[in-house]
């Protein structure tokens, strides 16, 4: 069996199998669900497609995800109404915002029929996407519900984007799948810039200065020891603070409050009123103590933290036939039981410990 076949299972092993997650005692859905730090569960993120037409080489590498990769087969993917069905029981914990995800979700076929159900609850959803396909879809995603979008774009010139992207994409049909995104009202914008030392940190500045005025909101992104494959370095992280002194050089900056309790990205406006950005530091300002995030892979395991290295499986219990109660108790002991902060405690084995690939939980 292959090093990328045997991979791919370690990482679908499953840590508590069924009915085994399910507690002796139901834990009725108060929406105050708290884990061992006092994290409440307010972001689920969903993953609908393993798949993806960029081969970003810090995400999904050519060095593993080839042709010859296994991805899932389609019995494997949750249904739309499972997907659903977990959603709601999520909502009925707390959660107030859904974000689709990847792979790379527009691929994933019928998708907005996915959105027109999800919008019947009652929280935000979002989705993030490489944007190639947005000129087809943003329309429809919109009239079905989706609240807004978020783009990445890893760089403004043709030759580090196609680095990056590693398929030899242009930047022009990101920027069209931003135009019909804002075209369709999926507005404000987020694109999600990840930095890499000595790759594309040269495209900050850039990137910054081709968004302000805008009203797009650009948030760099520290590189990060996210699943095997990626190849991460500490050297090859470059910390925050560098991406704002850069920019603030030629662009004030001053900072400015969150959004929300738990928003990730510290955000920063320009100083003349021009608009903001934001950055994510998981590597060198760790945000574990205020982490609402729980995440749905595209086969029904629940992950409580991004680089977690096991899963829950949820869709067994799904396809037995439980309750509702049941599944909904399921979640709430796995959320009790979370104490993740991988971030406050990275090391360098940590670091190169086999976990969970990006591209089968989204960022």
């Amino acid at each position: 069996m292959s090093e990328k076949i045997i991979h791919l299972l370690d990482t679908r092993t499953v840590a508590n199998a069924g009915a085994a997650l399910v507690p002796a005692q139901p834990i009725p859905a108060t929406g105050l669900l708290v884990d061992t730090r006092g994290r409440t569960v307010r972001d689920l993120r969903i993953s609908v497609t393993d798949r993806c037409n960029f081969r970003c080489i810090y995400c999904m590498p050519k060095s593993v995800f080839d042709k010859d990769y296994p991805y899932l087969a389609r019995s494997a993917l949750l249904s739309f109404e499972e997907i659903e069905r977990i959603a709601r029981l999520f909502v009925a914990h707390g959660v107030n915002k859904l974000r689709i995800t990847g792979g790379e979700p527009l691929l994933r076929k019928n998708v907005e029929q996915l959105i027109e159900r999800l919008a019947r609850l009652p929280v935000e959803i979002t989705l993030t996407t490489n944007g190639v396909l947005l000129p087809q879809k943003a329309r429809a995603l919109r009239d079905a519900g989706l609240t807004r979008v978020t783009v990445s774009l890893d760089a403004m010139d043709d030759p580090t984007f196609r680095l990056m992207n590693d398929v030899d994409v242009p930047v022009g049909q990101v920027l069209d799948g931003i135009e019909a995104a804002h075209a369709a009202g999926l507005t404000p914008l987020k694109i999600n810039m990840v930095v890499k030392r000595g790759t594309n940190d040269h495209a900050i500045v850039p990137m910054a200065r081709h968004f302000r005025g805008s009203g797009h909101i650009v948030r760099f992104i520290e590189f990060m020891d996210v699943g095997s494959s990626n190849g991460w370095k500490m050297d090859e992280v470059l910390p925050s603070a560098d991406v704002i002194a850069r920019i603030n050089a030629e662009m004030p900056l001053e900072p400015i409050d969150p959004n929300y309790p738990g928003e990730v990205a510290q955000r920063w406006r320009y100083s003349d009123g021009s608009g903001e950005i934001g950055v994510i530091s998981s590597v060198t300002q760790a945000f574990c103590s205020s982490c609402t995030r729980a995440r749905l892979s595209t086969e029904g395991k629940v992950y409580t933290c991004l680089f977690a290295t096991e899963g829950h499986d949820l869709r067994s219990l799904l396809r037995d036939g439980r309750s509702d109660e049941d599944i909904g108790s399921a979640i709430g002991a796995l959320w009790q039981a979370r104490g993740d902060r991988y971030s406050e405690i990275r090391t360098a084995e940590t670091a190169a410990a086999r976990k969970i690939e990006m591209s089968y939980i989204g960022g």
